[in-house]
């Protein structure tokens, strides 16, 4: 089960790439691998953009850089160059996640990646809401890639299927994404395997 993080972004309400923000400490970026990695992902493609030698710095030695040349367009562009960038693997299914959301941990990678498959179609979900990451089986990524456009990723592609499988996940972290600086602290229920200190 290959892993793709998604991290080309040049975040300009959050003031900057929100890969490169640090929580705790540690770089989203490598936090989201960390997650990607511990859940079972093998390889991780991370698809880069603004600032893509500076991320690209941080990547430990497994990650699989790739550099979405028009990532500017939206997260359409960055779905397909990763998609593209494993073609040639023998991955029967990847596992799409974003840099941005820094409360889905190791164990709900693992929930998805143990429905992996060439035909399998399934998204975390967090509370009956759609999220992310978003399990997409080999037989489906040429028509994903064919639908791509602007920023909407797989969005439009997955709107309506009756094979899409919802996972929840709210159990295990939160699928709040990061759009300021201060939603850092506020977006996270779950630290790892305990609450943080305030949340319910």
């Amino acid at each position: 089960m290959a892993g793709l993080l998604l991290a080309a972004g040049a975040g300009r309400r959050f003031g900057g790439p929100k890969a490169l923000a640090e929580l705790d400490g540690e770089p989203l970026v490598r936090r989201a691998l960390r997650g990607l990695t511990g859940g079972g992902c093998a390889p991780v493609h991370v698809v880069l953009g603004a600032r893509a030698d500076d991320l690209r710095a941080l990547l430990p030695r497994e990650a699989v850089a790739v550099y979405a040349a028009d990532w500017a367009v939206g997260m359409g562009a960055s779905l397909r160059a990763g998609l593209h960038s494993l073609r040639d693997s023998n991955v029967d299914a990847v596992l799409v996640h974003l840099v941005d959301l820094p409360g889905v941990h190791a164990e709900i990678v693992a929930r998805l990646v143990a429905l992996g498959g060439p035909e399998v179609v399934a998204r975390a979900g967090y509370h009956g809401q759609p999220g992310h990451p978003v399990l997409l089986g080999r037989r489906w990524w040429q028509d994903i890639t064919a639908s791509l456009g602007g920023d909407q990723g797989a969005r439009g592609w997955l709107a309506g299927r009756s094979d899409l499988r919802m996972v929840e996940c709210a159990d295990l972290g939160a699928g709040g994404d990061v759009d300021t600086r201060s939603d850092l602290d506020r977006l996270l229920p779950w630290d790892g395997e305990t609450r943080r200190p305030g949340t319910s």
